[in-house]
């Protein structure tokens, strides 16, 4: 008896560890309006292929591109807003193939107004609604245009100071009196290391509010600061949570994780995992 059932035992021990971790459940999420998606430059230091493999263990199912990104597959070349269509259509095949929806494309913008016609058209192939980005202030009112044009927004984003949209009040004054289809992206994580606090600055940004660069940071108003799992940091993201749902914010949420690039999926499994326990509280708070 004990001959059969070592080897049964080791079999089954065997097959379990390769048995995919459970998917997190974002019901609470969904139920409010948010899409978790990750922006692949988490991991960067991988191809897109592995990185939609990635984004799968972990059961998320929202992909927030970046140019440059060795695709994998058997496809040449890196993203890239000016790829051919036929590239185009093979990135259109590899999303499909792998269940991912493509929900934004940045940090990116154009530097002339074909660059920009042609950002606008890539994003409209893959159905992207919104691209992230940090456009030249004498370019806003093109821009507009474009939003209207192709119906697509765009979502300014922040990088820490000195950059031209690190504070909220700045991009807030120049999208005044523009277009709904403009405007903000905030990257949480930026705001904290230049010294922001994130709910003040969600606040500031009100009903522009678009997406997320969602992070939590180890230190306050330091450009060094890196990140770790949600809700150990010091970025309060259960404040940020609650600010969104005052807000009745609407629209997805991308995880950067710009640590541990190697070996970062344990780090945010443990993220989503207070990801989903927030928001499931969250739902259902009255």
């Amino acid at each position: 008896m004990k001959n059969v059932f070592k080897p049964f035992l080791f079999g089954l021990i065997f097959t379990l560890s390769y048995l995919p971790i459970q998917a997190q459940d974002f019901s609470g999420a969904e139920k409010m309006g948010w899409k978790l998606a990750s922006q692949a430059y988490t991991f960067k230091e991988f191809t897109l292929e592995q990185t939609l493999d990635k984004l799968n263990d972990l059961g998320i199912k929202y992909v927030e591109m970046y140019g440059g990104q060795t695709i994998g597959a058997g496809i040449e070349g890196k993203t890239d807003f000016r790829m051919s269509a036929e590239k185009r259509q093979q990135l259109k095949n590899l999303l499909l193939s792998k269940g991912i929806t493509p929900v934004a494309f940045g940090v990116t913008k154009g530097h002339n107004e074909a660059d920009w016609n042609q950002l606008f058209t890539f994003a409209k192939e893959l159905g992207i609604g919104v691209i992230t980005s940090e456009p030249d202030y004498g370019d806003l009112d093109l821009v507009e245009s474009l939003c209207k044009k192709y119906d697509i927004k765009v979502a300014i984003h922040n990088h820490p100071i000195p950059s031209k949209y690190w504070h909220p009040k700045i991009v807030m004054n120049l999208l005044e009196g523009r277009s709904e289809l403009i405007g903000v992206c905030a990257d949480i994580g930026h705001w904290v290391r230049s010294g922001l606090d994130p709910i003040e600055s969600l606040q500031t940004v009100e009903g522009r509010l678009l997406s997320f660069h969602f992070k939590d940071m180890n230190k306050f108003g330091e450009r060094s600061a890196h990140d770790v799992p949600w809700g150990l940091g010091v970025s309060n993201i259960s404040g940020v949570m609650h600010e969104m749902k005052r807000q009745g914010f609407d629209g997805h949420l991308s995880i950067e994780y710009e640590h541990n690039w190697m070996n970062s999926v344990p780090e945010i499994r443990e993220a989503i995992a207070y990801f989903a326990r927030v928001s499931d509280y969250l739902a259902n708070a009255k």
